[in-house]
């Protein structure tokens, strides 16, 4: 079992039909100097694991009850996807969702391209779970998900046996021809991915023997947990090596009841908007604290945040807490350990936002995977931080944001999102604290991850409003 969400809502799905939604026309949104914040901010479901939930029922044998969806667009084309490849997959409302499995390498082979928005995790995890079965399929994404490398995943697949077809880098559109007799691999993990780990992963479940993940640098470990949970046979062992993960394959998955506890990295948006907007105090319930994905909130009390984690406990194996968040206006830059990047890698744009009203330099190292996320988002965040008349400082790999102190920050531009959901939350949370509005050009993503951002933000006390597009 894992920990209860409350149901986005931001559609109706009936008898199992999925309704595509492309983002099309830009939604500009502005966000308003803010008094203070106050109250619950209950976030959507934990993405990491919704997606999981929905691919691994998908590979079990009978039914996976899940409560606490995720409903963001991501997660909803990684359902369509799953019911494209024959499992049932049923929204019964009121958060409560349902998947009739195939069993492992049971998939069908779809009859359409799999279109999978704007989800690197959807669409990697995906190959993966269909990579070592005797069927073609054929992905696609948005213009963003597009332009993301994918031979990260395909080299490793081409281990087993599946070949790829796509664009230079691997880039999609890109179709996969499964493995017809897989066979197991051994692979060293070259950067830390947990995407890359769980695509292997889920590749292995339908080879014989022992397939075995390494990575050097331990990252998110949801796919290894819920394995487990599945039953399948998972072991992992700290060597010199690093984490060496073995699973053994072709195991019979039993279906589960899964409930998403509340997502940590959606949390990080409510949590910074309270640190850095005066007189602010912001309870976060349920809040999933796997130490693969906490890294933010430790970074933050080490920066001087008021962030208080009340009522511990475990739930399904998973550590929740409710973590409350109170205006800090003292916080001090600090340099970020690199080797705490994989634990907070998604939320490093809000980070840079909280960085701009802490005093002295915030040094963030060993985050080259933002290059490659929806978006380059260390160039993202540095042009919008520059101009809104923070100094950034940038490499390859690393960034450097002079905070001004609390209140000196100017606003008062208008920057792109790059089809980037983070990166316009991110921009959204400053402005709330600037001296002037803060605007992007486009705020329709967010529905990818946090399709209740607005009215949740609004219920806490923030002024967001949507501006009508330019007409060119």
């Amino acid at each position: 079992m894992w920990t209860p969400s409350r149901r986005a809502g931001i559609r109706r799905l009936k008898h199992g039909e999925f309704k595509m939604s492309a983002h099309g026309t830009p939604i500009p949104m502005t966000a308003h100097p803010s008094g203070a914040l106050s109250g619950e901010a209950h976030v959507p479901g934990d993405k990491s694991i919704s997606h999981r939930s929905l691919i691994l029922g998908a590979m079990a044998v009978g039914q996976t009850h899940i409560t606490g969806l995720l409903e963001g667009q991501d997660v909803i084309d990684t359902g369509r996807a799953m019911r494209a490849f024959g499992a049932e997959v049923t929204d019964h409302g009121a958060g409560v969702w349902t998947v009739q499995g195939v069993g492992v390498g049971g998939f069908a082979e779809p009859d359409q391209v799999i279109d999978c928005g704007n989800s690197g995790t959807g669409v990697r995890l995906i190959m993966g779970a269909m990579a070592t079965s005797p069927i073609a399929a054929t992905f696609t994404g948005d213009a963003s998900l597009n332009k993301r490398p994918m031979a990260r995943i395909t080299d490793p697949l081409g281990l087993f046996g599946a070949q790829s077809y796509g664009r230079s880098g691997g880039r999609l559109p890109l179709t996969i021809l499964g493995a017809r007799d897989p066979l197991p691999v051994r692979y060293t993990v070259p950067m830390p991915s947990a995407q890359v780990k769980s695509a292997v992963l889920l590749a292995g479940l339908n080879a014989p023997g022992e397939t075995v993940v390494i990575e050097r640098e331990a990252t998110r470990d949801h796919s290894e947990r819920m394995l487990a949970g599945f039953g399948a046979t998972i072991s992992t062992e700290l060597t010199n090596e690093g984490r060496v993960i073995t699973l053994q394959g072709q195991p019979e998955l039993k279906p589960q009841t899964i409930v998403v506890p509340r997502d940590p990295s959606s949390a990080a948006f409510p949590v910074c908007a309270a640190l850095i907007v005066e007189g602010s105090d912001v309870l976060v319930p349920n809040i999933g604290l796997n130490p693969t994905r906490a890294g933010l909130f430790t970074t933050l009390r080490e920066m001087g945040a008021d962030l208080s984690y009340e009522n511990l406990r475990e739930e399904g194996g998973e550590p929740v807490a409710d973590l409350r968040a109170r205006f800090s206006p003292n916080m001090q830059g600090i340099e970020v350990p690199p080797d705490r990047a994989a634990s907070m890698i998604d939320e490093y744009p809000v980070l840079s936002v909280v960085a701009a009203f802490a005093t002295g330099d915030t040094v963030m190292r060993g985050v080259k995977e933002l290059r490659v996320k929806e978006s380059d988002r260390i160039d993202a965040m540095a042009t919008g931080l520059r101009a809104n008349g923070v100094a950034v400082q940038e490499g390859a790999d690393w960034w450097i944001v002079t905070g001004h102190g609390m209140g000196n920050v100017t606003g008062g531009a208008t920057v792109q999102s790059h089809l980037d959901h983070r990166i316009a939350m991110s921009f959204l949370i400053l402005g709330m604290a600037a001296q002037k509005p803060v605007s992007v050009d486009d705020g329709g993503p967010i529905a990818t991850s946090f399709p209740i951002f607005e009215p949740l933000m609004a219920g806490l006390g923030a002024r967001i409003v949507r501006t009508a597009p330019q007409q060119g």
